[in-house]
Formats: C-alpha cells, structure tokens, sequence
C-alpha cells in the first residue's frame, strides 16, 4: 500500500469544538502565551498552567470527533497511513487512527519533572492536575505538553516519516509554526501534496493542490481525488 502523510494542526480539530490558539477568539486572547505555555510561566506561577490545562482536558472531554477525523480512520483500508499532528487533543485516536506522532505532547498524559521525564496516563475520571501531585519518585508532575521555547524531541521522527510519504496530506495548519512548517520540505519531489484549510493561505508553491474548506468537508473531497487517482 502506499504510504500517506497526513500533518493536522489545530483547524483539523476545530470543528469539534476545540480552542484554536491563533484564531480570533482563540486561547491566546485569554492568556498569554507567556504564561501559559513557557518554562517560564511553568517557574512563575505553575498553579495558573496546571489550571489552565485542567480546563483543557475538561473541554476535550466534552468534544468528539468529526468527520474529518473519521475519514483519515476510514483511509487506512486503503493506504498505510501515518498522521503527525501538532494537536494535544487525542481526537485522532479517538476515531480509530492507529499510526498518530504527537509533536507538541499529549493533554491526557502528565510527566514528571524529574530527570528521567517519567510519563504518566491520565483518565476521564481523574484528568486534573494540581500542585502536590507528585510521581512515584516524589517529583511534580506537569503537562505533557511541548512548551515555546522546548526542544521538539519528535520532530526527527517526524522528518523520517515525511521522506517516506508517497503523498502527503496538510489539514488545518497555517504551516507558520516552526519545526512542524518545515515539514514539507521533507517530501520526496514529485509527490502529491493536498492542503486542507478554509482560509486564505497567500501564495503557495504551484505543486500543492489546495482544498479551501474545513477538515470534514475537505477529506470527502480528498477521498474522491485519492480514489480517482
């Protein structure tokens, strides 16, 4: 089968009700980022962060799917799919994906400060995280969560994946935020490259076929390509 790349930003989960963080009305209008999501901010005041992703998890926890994420599921009858996504959420999974790299982190997953960065699960029943919780080796635990100013330890991973895409599908990101941008210049020449995204994107290379709608929307029209093709 071939391979397809699938790199999902934060428009991919948008329709399931998840706060974008660079729309009008998205997370950073209510918190800066400096705050939030900085080792700054973490030495600061880590009640306010821990906070902050406590509401996070709570507003995933509401959310569900679309149909977006379900149709990048229902490819892999089809293709061996290989979703990289920027997004915390595990929307993804939640739909059936099986192959999903996570760059930023994962919001259902707590790490400890320790040196050794143990990782921990977090369930819908016990999603919160304060101060005093600590891992079994009595270190804070924090989120799971790559912060500005971190190394993106994925991002390698994700650069082999990319070579080896025999097409490669970008869904809801403004391929403005670095490392993850960069991403498509990994691509072997000549590949298929689609863009899923409502909005205007500026000039893009003539090689990237462009699909101006959101993330359910686009896949159906994507299917018809892949299935055209």
């Amino acid at each position: 089968m071939k391979k397809l790349v699938v790199l999902t930003g934060a428009g991919m989960s948008a329709e399931s009700g998840i706060s974008t963080f660079r729309d009008a009305g998205g997370l950073w209008e209510k918190h800066k980022i400096d705050d939030v999501a900085t080792p700054g901010g973490w030495q600061r005041n880590p009640v306010l962060v821990l906070d902050f992703y406590n509401e996070r998890r709570k507003q995933l926890l509401e959310s569900k799917p679309n149909g977006g994420h379900f149709a990048l599921a229902e490819l892999e009858k089809d293709f061996e799919v290989q979703i990289i996504t920027q997004n915390v959420d595990n929307l993804h999974e939640q739909a059936g994906s099986t192959n999903v790299l996570h760059l930023h982190g994962e919001l259902m997953k707590v790490r400890s400060t320790s040196p050794s960065e143990d990782v921990f699960e977090l369930t819908p029943s016990n999603y919160e995280t304060h101060m005093g919780d600590l891992c079994p080796k009595g270190y804070q635990l924090r989120p799971h969560i790559v912060w500005f100013g971190e190394a993106v330890p994925e991002i390698i991973n994700a650069e082999y994946l990319t070579e080896q895409a025999d097409i490669l599908v970008v869904i809801g990101t403004s391929l403005q935020v670095y490392p993850a941008a960069g991403l498509i210049h990994n691509a072997k020449p000549g590949i298929p490259i689609y863009l899923i995204d409502p909005n205007e994107m500026g000039h893009l290379p003539a090689y990237i076929t462009v699909i101006r709608k959101g993330a359910s929307e686009g896949m159906k029209e994507l299917n018809q390509i892949l299935k055209s093709r």
